[in-house]
């Protein structure tokens, strides 16, 4: 566009740019992206009203979500980095019959001189960390986005240092991209994609390749790469609402299959998700067969958080299932190995000893009570011993603060040695028991 030359950017007059100076490359801030603008706006007779450069202070939001009017809106979106230009507003376009008193009379029209600094692209990530930067590079007439469990057909062109490292087609289920070796930050940043959408993505290494990098791209420990994806087509994954009791149940038993598919091969992420999106077909269900499928989701998921070393949410799952069946032996079992792993030994042997008590002749809780029984004397003694060097210690301060008075001296714990910080701890458990006057209890209990 040459300098001077003006363009109609609303279709009907009401928003009017001219050219002042020309900015570099091709690409323009998409709806969603955060630009960081100077501005000067004065009236229709050149009387000032805001200025940004006044201020010295760039002025930042976020383009076509609607926080500033639509006249400054489509300007800003129509800039390339760098440009200078001028937009004429009509009222319409910027605050319409009323104005905005005091500065901005009714119906009036704006014009505004606009300089465009940059933008960062729409923040799509989970935490809104910057981690997924999503810029819009062809809009998409269809205004549909894919869900979990949506089965996709992408394209994508990824690329680090400007180099092209992958340029492929594929499909998959959303939330299973990683058996196709998609990276986490394309599937989250699908679901705000339309259909028909063609997207750049700038992926910081923890929605990417992460601390290991990729040594089959080349891609080195916590690089940051783009993506170019576009969204070709899309199934939406069936939604439990629009399903009857009976459709709901079979559906369920898909994702369960598919869950445990996944648990097999040691995938337990893979197979979480899959069990999360059977029980959203279940939860509601009060039938047997329902309650059952839930118990084995409740135990299929105990085991992936065993597995993944998360003992809460073991526990969590264990405490669900034995809602429904308070004897199961399988939820009992993984809850007693969660608190043992987490050194809670007094809980897990309880639940291994319900367990023998239910079955006698079953030798795993057998051999985990008797660990259990290790660990617990192993605390004691370590916990006799500890009280019985402290009060060691006591009885020699004693004796060294009796000496040190007969001797006029004043340096009575020099040598009685320094508390560990274990035995610190004791001390101060003691001095608090004398303190509760619960000192005789805790005494008989050291004995």
């Amino acid at each position: 566009m040459p300098v001077e030359d003006t363009v109609d950017l609303s279709g009907d007059g009401g928003v009017i740019k001219k050219l002042i100076k020309e900015g570099s490359g091709t690409l323009l801030p998409s709806a969603g992206c955060t630009v960081s603008v100077h501005y000067a706006g004065r009236l229709i007779d050149g009387t000032p009203f805001d200025s940004s450069y006044d201020r010295n202070e760039p002025f930042s939001f976020q383009v076509g979500v609607g926080v500033v009017t639509k006249g400054f809106d489509l300007g800003c979106g129509s800039m390339k980095l760098g440009e200078v230009c001028e937009v004429t507003c009509t009222a319409p376009y910027s605050y319409g019959e009323a104005g905005s008193p005091p500065t901005i009379p009714p119906n009036a029209t704006l014009i505004f001189k606009l300089e465009m600094l940059g933008w960062k692209g729409e923040d799509v990530s989970p935490l809104k960390d910057g981690g997924i930067e999503k810029f819009i590079l062809k809009k998409a007439d269809k205004r549909r986005s894919p869900k979990e469990g949506a089965r996709v057909n992408i394209h994508i062109v990824g690329s680090y240092e400007e180099k092209v490292f992958e340029d492929r087609d594929v499909e998959f289920d959303l939330g299973e991209g990683s058996e196709q070796e998609i990276v986490e930050g394309i599937e989250i940043a699908l679901q705000k994609f339309s259909i028909g959408e063609q997207s750049k993505l700038i992926l910081k290494s923890k929605y990417a390749f992460g601390a290991e990098g990729n040594s089959k791209f080349n891609i080195p420990p916590n690089a940051t790469v783009e993506y170019v994806v576009t969204l070709n087509k899309c199934e939406m994954a069936p939604e439990s609402w629009k399903l009857d009791s009976e459709e709901q149940f079979e559906q369920s038993k898909i994702y369960k299959d598919k869950g445990t598919g996944y648990l097999k091969q040691e995938k337990y992420q893979l197979a979480l998700k899959m069990y999360e999106r059977s029980y959203g077909f279940v939860n509601t269900l009060e039938t047997p067969e329902a309650k059952d499928i839930q118990k084995a989701l409740y135990l299929n998921k105990s085991l992936c958080h065993l597995k993944l070393k998360d003992f809460y949410s073991t526990e969590t799952e264990c405490n669900k299932a034995l809602e429904i069946e308070p004897n199961n032996v399988k939820a009992l079992y993984r809850r007693g190995q969660s608190y043992y792993s987490r050194g809670d030994y007094e809980q897990s042997l309880v639940d291994f000893k319900r367990i023998k008590d239910l079955e006698p002749e079953n030798k795993a809780a057998q051999n985990q009570m008797s660990l259990c029984l290790q660990k617990i004397k192993a605390y004691e003694q370590k916990q006799k011993s500890l009280y019985a060097n402290m009060f060691s210690k006591f009885a020699e301060i004693d004796k060294a603060k009796e000496k040190s008075e007969q001797k006029d001296e004043p340096d009575v714990l020099s040598s009685c040695g320094e508390w560990t910080p274990e035995e610190a701890e004791a001390k101060r458990e003691v001095d608090e028991a004398f303190d509760r006057d619960d000192n005789i209890v805790m005494l008989d209990n050291m004995k």
